[in-house]
């Protein structure tokens, strides 16, 4: 198994290697090709990735068709602040005009859960999108100081990671 996401003994973790949650933009084709790149490539390394657009709550369609939309926005939510909050590394896709905002809720939670619940958590922005929203940087402070590092490519990630 390739370091990036093997097992670190002096923590308890999944035997199969290391969570990550996958946060990012998922509602054109272009994106979801993208984070389904990424997340085989990370998978090939012997990470547990949860894919919202694969493993959320719409996969299993029956149940979620069945559900009202109140419940239905429950259970997405529900599904995903869970799955943060097991993750071992909180992986948010910055691309786009701005980030996406469900994104940047999400990296609140991760955010929150590494600051107050003390966990052991690492929290890494991937932005290959050259596009500066702000003067004098790429990223909004709210979005930019939570986040352990920013990597610019996925080979980059793939080296943080192997460091990580």
């Amino acid at each position: 198994m390739n370091a990036a996401c093997s097992v670190n003994k002096t923590r308890k973790e999944n035997p199969l290697g290391k969570k990550i949650y996958f946060a990012g933009p998922l509602f054109s084709e272009a994106e979801r090709e993208f984070n389904q790149k990424l997340t085989n490539r990370l998978e090939a390394l012997g990470c547990q990735v949860f894919l919202p657009q694969r493993d959320g709550v719409k996969s299993n369609r029956p149940a979620f068709e069945a559900m009202n939309p109140d419940e239905q926005r429950e259970a997405i939510f529900t599904l995903d602040r869970d799955k943060i909050l097991e993750s071992d590394i909180f992986l948010f896709i910055l691309d786009g005009r701005v980030p996406d905002e469900g994104a940047c809720v999400e990296l609140g939670i991760a955010y929150t859960h590494r600051y107050i619940g003390k966990a052991n958590k690492l929290i890494v922005g991937l932005h290959t999108d050259m596009r500066a929203a702000f003067i004098n940087g790429k990223l909004n402070p709210m979005v930019r100081v939570p986040l352990d590092y920013v990597v610019s490519n996925q080979d980059e990630l793939i080296d943080l990671l192997n460091k990580a």
